[in-house]
This record gives structure tokens, sequence and C-alpha cells, in this order.
């Protein structure tokens, strides 16, 4: 178990790639003032894509059932990208319209997730918070219109990704801070 985490705790990086990524996303997404459609589809479908396989990715180093979680979760996310690509623009208007469940299904997956970590990460509650937040976002856009949901799309994607990529920038100091106590224990 001992060499299992000095080997995610060499890999600390890779969260940090993928932190700087869902930022640098935010930034892209948020900038948009008069973006097509089309455009905003394809970059939905990159988004879906780089999810799943960050979840994929995760996926190797856990067990029992939040193995299986991160894997059916990674699955969707690159069926849901195959599909982006293929019709960006009926993407787009898809995506509006279930937008509200989409940050439902994502407020609890990370909800989930930080009560899974609870044990190992002094931080969850800071994925409790963003899982929280967007549930409520959810909510809150399933009763708006689909005009008033094409707008909150491109916020709330880019807010998402911002969530993910603070999320993600933290874990990866905290699995580089993990590697480096285990070597200094280590006889």
């Amino acid at each position: 178990m001992r060499a299992l985490a000095r080997a995610v705790g060499t890999l600390w990086w890779v969260w940090l790639a993928f932190g700087i990524f869902w930022i640098a996303v935010a930034f892209v997404v948020l900038q948009f003032d008069q973006a097509s459609i089309t455009t905003v589809g394809v970059l939905i479908g990159f988004m879906f894509l780089f999810a799943g396989f960050q979840q994929l990715f995760i996926a190797v180093f856990a067990d029992g059932w939040a193995r299986w979680v991160l894997m059916i979760f990674g699955a969707l996310l690159l069926i849901a990208a195959v599909l982006s690509f293929i019709e960006p623009k009926n993407t787009f208007a898809g995506v509006a319209d279930i937008l509200g469940f989409i940050f439902l299904l994502i407020g609890v997956f990370w909800t989930i997730e930080a009560l899974a970590e609870r044990a190992m990460n002094s931080l969850w509650w800071i994925s409790l918070i963003a899982g929280i937040a967007t549930v409520i976002l959810g909510f809150w856009t399933a009763g708006q219109f689909f005009i008033d949901k094409s707008y909150l799309l491109l916020v709330f994607a880019g807010i998402w990704a911002l969530f993910h990529g603070v999320t993600d920038l933290i874990r990866a100091f905290q699995i580089r801070a993990f590697a480096k106590a285990l070597e200094q224990a280590a006889p």
C-alpha cells in the first residue's frame, strides 16, 4: 500500500496539469461574448473528453465501489464527447435544455466524491462546497427559459471548469505533500 501511495505521489503533477487545463478552459469559456453555437458545442465535447479521461485515470488508483463509479462516469463522459463532436449544434441546444439536470448530476457526484475522500483528504470540504453549490445551480437553472439557458450554459460551463480546476490544483499539492511525508517517514 505504501508503494502504491509513493507511486501516486510521484504523479502529483498530473493533477496540477489537469487543474491548469480546467482553469484555462474556464477562462476561454467565460471570454465568449458572441461565440458560434458550433464552437461552443465542440468546446463542450472537449470538456467531456478530458473529464472522461481524467475520471478513468483516477479510477486506476481507486478500489472497490469508487473504482466502478469513476469508470462508469468516465465512460459516460467519453460517450457524451463523441456525440458532441458528431453534432456540435445539437449538443449546444441539448445541453442548454438539460443544463439543470447536468449540474445536478455533477453536484451530486462531487458531493459523493468529497465524502468518500474525507478520511484521506483534509480539504475534502472544498469539493463538498463545490458539489453543493453546483446542485443549487442545477435547481436554479432548471427553471430558466431556453434563451436564458443558452447564456447560462456559457457562464455555468465556465464556473464548472473553474471549480474543477481549483479542486484539482488543491488535490495536486495535497498529493505532493503526502508523498513527501511518506518519504520522510520511510525507514
